[in-house]
């Protein structure tokens, strides 16, 4: 297939601020590039593919940027999108309709939704969030009625956020395998990985390293200081190692030495993409049983699952974590989330979509 994908306008791409986005996209194009997939990528100014997928056309646009919606309140209105980033993406990323089979969009955004239905050429939609916006959920809706399989999620317990949506496609998430190292190191560090902002619960990580008094390592962009300055004056000082945002090649080298990632968001995760690098590289996990990480640890064999918000049992769970064995959260990763068994769950998806508007127009 010939294959348009359009990114998120959070950040470009490399940049650390779009998330589990970035880490998505690469992955997909990768696994897309091995099936033998023809694809387009358009993204932010600045944006840089990892060097295995070179052989992408890369469309980089300017646009002033919006806040992401997660941000916003969830019942505020759609502003005007003329020359903002995610409008100038569409744009371009329409220009090669003609050309194309599917545009595939990552942006959990209101316009390329809204769209959809202007075009003969079947737009798709990777749900990247929950339920975060009531515009955004009701534009969802609008457009389900009339082409049902044009939306995929990542987990079960994602897509339930939208109840209306009957026999979700659920199309995980997936990871080039060859960019993680598997080390067994049972006696590292505590490590946390993610984007710095209170919707993530770093507080609760740093809690665990306080009471066994050890230094975690902290890996991620810092999208809010106020939140991070908060919780580093709460606690003795060189507790937080901030270890900054790392492209995969370097983070997976250093996550791979610690012995255990603590996982605490506290919102509904759509899937939990630093859950399975960390497994990826052998370190077992413990989360809170809330979004998609609960679907991707399996307890008392990868990792540990805890009840949302239990820090005493998240610091019991931690404790434990050398009862896990660092190879079998490696071989779940090979056997469940690689970038090619990714892109196959993606392409029959996306041949769903293609035959369903060839029926209907």
């Amino acid at each position: 297939m010939n294959l348009v994908l359009l990114s998120t306008p959070i950040g470009f791409l490399g940049s650390g601020k779009g998330g589990g986005v970035e880490l998505t996209l690469n992955s997909l194009v990768s696994g897309l590039l091995s099936l033998g997939h023809n694809v387009k990528v358009v993204a932010p100014q600045n944006s840089k593919l990892n060097k295995i997928n070179n052989a992408v056309e890369l469309y980089c646009v300017n646009g002033f940027a919006q806040e992401s919606w997660q941000h916003r309140d969830y019942f505020s209105r759609e502003i005007n999108s003329k020359g903002s980033l995610v409008n100038s993406m569409f744009e371009k990323a329409v220009s090669f309709v003609n050309d194309s089979d599917v545009i595939l969009n990552f942006s959990y955004d209101f316009l390329p939704i809204n769209e959809t239905l202007k075009f003969d050429t079947p737009i798709a939609h990777l749900i990247s969030m929950g339920d975060e916006s009531f515009a955004i959920s009701n534009v969802i809706a609008k457009v389900y009625k009339r082409y049902p399989n044009n939306f995929a999620f990542h987990s079960m317990i994602q897509a339930k956020d939208f109840p209306f949506i009957k026999n979700p496609n659920i199309v995980g998430n997936g990871f080039e395998l060859s960019n993680y190292k598997f080390q067994d190191c049972k006696d590292g560090p505590l490590a946390w990985v993610g984007r710095v902002a209170p919707e993530k619960g770093l507080e609760d990580a740093v809690h665990v390293a306080y009471k066994l008094g050890e230094k975690l390592k902290v890996w991620g962009f810092i999208q809010d200081r106020n939140y991070a300055a908060n919780i580093e004056k709460s606690y003795p000082k060189g507790l937080i190692s901030w270890q900054g945002f790392l492209e995969t090649n370097k983070l997976q080298l250093e996550l791979g030495k610690c012995r255990a990632l603590i996982n605490t968001p506290k919102w509904n995760e759509a899937y939990g993409n630093v859950v399975v690098e960390a497994m990826s590289c052998g370190v077992p996990v413990v989360a809170y049983e809330r979004g998609g990480p609960s679907e991707l640890i399996n307890h008392g064999e990868t990792g540990f699952l805890v009840p949302p918000d239990d820090k005493k049992n998240l610091l019991l769970f931690v404790k434990r974590i050398n009862e896990i064995s660092r190879k079998k959260c490696r071989d779940w990763v090979e056997e469940n989330a690689s970038s090619k068994i990714f892109a196959n769950k993606v392409t029959c998806w996306l041949e769903k979509v293609v035959k369903e508007y060839q029926l209907r127009n």
